[in-house]
């Protein structure tokens, strides 16, 4: 049983985690500004999802068995920098062929909504770092005298939850300022490209980040 006192402090500290700069956010703000706010919040749920399967991975143990395995984690931290390299190079490309094609098709395709949910799903797991972070933020607010798991999961379910509430704010967010500016910058012409690059740019961070 959670200690209820400590609801409040969980709930500010999730809500600042949210709002911090990271590829999930760069994933829902070009998304949602590229093809509107339903594609941000497809994503989200797809990131949803994805922290629910490592909240119970951490539960089980998964995040300690990383850390005795230095392997494991420089494994799945390469996997996903070629994730996020393989769709910010096929971003790029797209780009480059809209760009030569006439100014009345250079839009970028709106996908479906599986792959926006995959998307934002495999974004998420790919993410060794999440786990880890799980595993060493989440017991900090847990009772030592009160089975461990059930805390760990609920606590994990509270603090998803917290972030796609924000994940959807930041999608209406981003969509609304998109629609303001995009025929003044043309952003619609270069979305492919921005983002590409973008991922381009994570997957090379995620790649040479050291773990401590």
């Amino acid at each position: 049983m959670l200690e209820l006192s400590i609801l409040p402090l969980f709930a500010m500290t999730c809500l600042l985690l949210a709002i911090s700069p990271g590829p999930d956010l760069v994933l829902i703000s070009a998304y949602s500004s590229g093809q509107g706010v339903l594609a941000g919040v497809k994503i989200s749920l797809g990131i949803f999802i994805a922290g629910l399967l490592q909240t119970l991975g951490v539960a089980l143990g998964l995040g300690q068995l990383m850390q005795q395995f230095p392997p494991l984690i420089m494994l799945v931290k390469l996997l996903g920098a070629l994730y996020l390299a393989w769709l910010g190079v096929n971003m790029l490309k797209t780009w480059w062929i809209n760009k030569k094609q006439s100014q009345a098709s250079v839009k970028a395709t709106p996908l479906s909504s599986r792959n926006l949910l995959t998307k934002g799903f495999l974004n998420k797991l790919m993410n060794p770092k999440a786990i880890l972070f799980f595993s060493v933020f989440l017991v900090q607010f847990t009772n030592d005298t009160q089975p461990m798991v059930p805390q760990i999961i609920t606590l994990g379910v509270l603090l998803c939850t917290i972030v796609l509430l924000v994940n959807f704010a930041f999608s209406i967010i981003f969509s609304k300022v998109a629609s303001i500016f995009a025929g003044k910058f043309k952003l619609a012409q270069h979305f492919d490209g921005i983002l590409g690059t973008l991922f381009i740019v994570l997957a090379a961070r995620l790649a040479l980040s050291k773990e401590h």
